[in-house]
């Protein structure tokens, strides 16, 4: 149940109500309604703007109008206080026992609790990591793989049906010198000195698996032939090879896609050709010339000269795009509109795509694309994922691909574990820069994220625990629990920790909206504080501690709460990809 939701709909509808008898105009838009916790806690349980985004269309002042409906939200079901604050903002405080239900609710879902059908079974793609077949991942790539993987259990969690894509990039000239550089390998793993790599070639180890691989499978075969015959051969089994690679990698990070689509095979059936069909269909493409590079000078290549443009200005971008080069090849832009009228053809009208931060400028240009191609029934939305700075002890290690000396995300999965990885890629949200220092991330300290909030789930199946060996006959299932006499958490901190639980599903359905899954992990952290917080008031005050031998029926309420803690922990953990831990040692 998303109570806020519920609200605003009794919000709206006593809205209506005024309207049917006069005392506001008919036909207001209440789109703007919303019902949301206040930003102090002091001002109540709930709060609308109601009157604030209403006034002006209804020609009152926001503190008449106000007054005017707080006195019909008062006699709502639950509410036993609706008061007006500031301008126009209208507060409203509910019963005990309605957060006592709440409680009940989660009891009785586990983790569940939360999980809604928002999405209606709409299909959404969401495409992410997808890095060039060129070596094994970094952890660069972790966080697009992260947040993505995050994202694409979000929208599944609120009833999306979400299919999970890789894109592989092997149609590009990246492949063929991924090839000549397993060609040397090969040569290498038949006992030949190959010297040092040269310049422009790919010089990481992990293609010495590559070509000893090769060599086992084909021998000599290609160790005289001519580039022309090995590098169709070479390529393929280059590609496959990193494929592999890469799918362990994402394997260790708990990510597994659905699916895997081939450039070159798309490219290879046509798939550009039909984007060129289709937009002159809707006479979308002309030959013109180019303005060269605004703000910085042209690459010294550049000259004005014809090309085949799409008219991307008509749908929001800041230029016509080219689709071929000016040796006739298609443009790599061309080839990835190719991917989203195939993604869109396939079936998927919602396509969000997870890209690195240097693929910025590709977003109005692609947004375009799928606007005209769909005929603008695609929607598309790119999550770009800034810069990942790796440390250990607050020093920077660097890495780089070309050179051979990155450090790789399986390195760092076996340092640090996958669930560590995960939650901190979600810590912050995925368009801001993110430091991840190899030692802080594992240390037992507060101010370690994954830490505190494993160290709440850790807490309170511990006191569970505790709980059957000091009072034998208590009843820990779930649905027993729920059965308890929730009317003695009557402590501050009790009902702080409910109203807290009860906002899961209004964040589960507002991060899956926008797309952010790092919202979840700052509720995680909340949660966890709340739970903290009450237990170093049991510390100081044995009266409040959860666990009271003397008074079971005390001590079975706040196991109740503690069993929703722990569910609620788990359900946003589950979104996450990330194992709840039972006790931190």
């Amino acid at each position: 149940m998303n109570l806020f939701k519920e609200f605003r709909d009794s919000v709206v509808g006593e809205l209506e109500g005024l309207a049917a008898s006069a005392e506001l105009p008919e036909g207001l838009d209440f789109a703007r309604v919303t019902v949301e916790p206040p930003r102090d806690p002091e001002h109540g349980d709930l709060a609308t703007n109601a009157a604030m985004v209403l006034a002006k269309p209804a020609g009152m002042k926001p503190r008449d109008l106000a007054e005017t409906l707080v006195a019909r939200l008062a006699g709502l079901d639950n509410v036993i206080e609706a008061s007006v604050a500031g301008p126009g903002f209208i507060n409203l405080r509910l019963q005990d026992q309605f957060w006592y239900a709440r409680l009940r609710e989660i009891l009785k879902a586990g983790t569940a609790y939360g999980e809604s059908r928002l999405g209606q079974g709409q299909s959404v793609n969401v495409e992410y990591v997808s890095t060039n077949p060129t070596g094994p991942l970094t952890v660069g790539h972790a966080r697009g793989a992260v947040v993505g993987d995050a994202l694409a259990s979000l929208l599944a969690k609120v009833g999306f049906e979400v299919t999970r894509e890789y894109y592989i990039n092997d149609a590009g000239g990246q492949v063929d010198v991924l090839a000549r550089s397993a060609y040397l390998r090969y040569r290498e793993a038949l006992g030949e000195d190959i010297g040092e790599i040269p310049e422009g070639l790919y010089p990481g180890d992990y293609l010495k698996e590559t070509g000893r691989a090769l060599a086992e499978r084909d021998g000599d075969k290609w160790r005289d032939a001519a580039e022309a015959d090995w590098l169709p051969a070479l390529r393929n089994f280059a590609i496959g090879s990193m494929m592999d690679l890469i799918r362990r990698d994402l394997g260790a990070l708990g990510v597994h896609q659905d699916v895997f689509s081939s450039e070159d095979a798309l490219v290879q059936a046509g798939g550009v050709e039909a984007v060129l069909t289709t937009l002159e269909e809707r006479g979308l493409v002309y030959t013109g010339v180019l303005e060269p590079p605004k703000g910085k000078p042209p690459p010294e290549d550049w000259e004005p000269r014809p090309q085949l443009l799409f008219k991307a200005t008509q749908f929001g971008d800041d230029v016509d795009r080219a689709l071929k080069k000016s040796d006739g090849s298609w443009t790599y832009f061309a080839g990835d509109m190719a991917y989203h009228l195939d993604k869109f053809r396939r079936g998927f009208p919602i396509m969000i795509d997870v890209f690195g931060a240097d693929h910025g400028g590709y977003v109005k240009r692609m947004k375009a694309g799928v606007k005209a191609l769909t005929d603008g029934k695609g929607d598309l939305d790119i999550k770009l994922c800034q810069l990942v700075t790796l440390k250990r002890a607050g020093q920077v290690v660097k890495m780089s691909k070309r050179a051979g000396t990155f450090v790789t995300l399986r390195e760092v999965i076996d340092e640090v574990g996958k669930d560590v990885v995960r939650f901190i890629m979600l810590t912050r949200k995925n368009d801001a820069t993110l430091d991840f220092d190899l030692e802080k991330v594992v240390e037992k300290s507060l101010e370690n994220p994954v830490f505190y909030v494993q160290m709440a789930h850790a807490r309170c199946r511990s006191v569970m625990r505790l709980a059957a060996q000091e009072i034998p006959d208590i009843d820990l299932d779930p649905v027993s629990l729920a059965g308890a006499d929730l009317n003695l958490l009557t402590d501050s901190g009790e009902l702080g920790l409910i109203k807290q639980l009860a906002e899961w599903p209004r964040l589960l359905e507002a991060a899956a909206e926008a797309h952010e899954p790092h919202r979840v992990a700052f509720y995680l952290y909340d949660v966890a504080a709340a739970l903290h917080a009450q237990w170093n008031r049991g510390q100081s005050t044995a009266l409040l501690r959860f666990l009271l031998p003397d008074e079971p029926e005390v001590t079975k309420a706040r196991l109740a709460l503690l069993q929703a803690v722990v569910f609620v922990i788990a359900s946003g953990l589950e979104v996450f990809g990330v194992e709840p831990v039972e006790e931190l040692r």
